[in-house]
């Protein structure tokens, strides 16, 4: 079974998290919602509490195909000041896993330098801050190990992405068929 971990932290635009979240878990893949914050419980973006599943540090990363990170600006900004989720980004780009960021978190991934010789997108507000990147104006965008998305507009394609990375192209259709995505 293939296993993803969705970081978020307080002001975490929580739509392209739970877009992700419930995607993946319909393909059958075991998701992780990984709080960046200290606490299991987590305030998102507009307010709504919740509890994560575990904390980034009690996570064993060895055997997680998929690292994602949904934007908010918020919660990019607390997920770009957490020195142990930015060591995690650095190893798994080491080890060429899958990392996908959508919104305003690509930019943590740019700052990173993790972007560089890549294509990517990102909502527009922090496109400049893809450093290296070749910045693309699309829905989203895969390149090597990398999938990133423009923003919540783009989050049921991004998630089928994601489901199609780990899942394969026949399951994303299935669940595109299911839920009645017609794009």
């Amino acid at each position: 079974m293939k296993k993803a971990v969705v970081f978020m932290a307080d002001g975490t635009e929580e739509c392209e998290a739970f877009l992700v979240v419930d995607l993946l878990r319909r393909a059958k893949v075991d998701v992780t919602i990984a709080s960046t914050s200290g606490s299991l419980a987590l305030t998102t973006s507009h307010q709504i509490k919740m509890q994560a599943d575990a904390l980034l540090e009690d996570i064993n990363y060895a055997a997680v195909d998929l690292l994602v990170l949904p934007g908010g600006v918020a919660g990019t900004e607390n997920m770009a000041a957490n020195g142990h989720l930015l060591n995690v980004l650095r190893s798994a780009a080491a080890e060429e896993k899958k990392i996908a960021a959508i919104c305003a978190a690509p930019s943590i991934l740019g700052h990173l330098g993790l972007l560089k010789g890549h294509k990517a997108t990102s909502h527009a507000k922090y496109r400049d801050q893809l450093t290296g990147a070749q910045v693309l104006d699309q829905e989203v965008v895969v390149d090597g190990n990398f999938i990133t998305s423009f923003g919540l507009g783009g989050g049921i394609a991004f998630a089928l992405e994601l489901v199609t990375e780990l899942a394969g192209k026949a399951e994303a259709d299935r669940i595109r068929q299911a839920i009645e995505y017609i794009h």
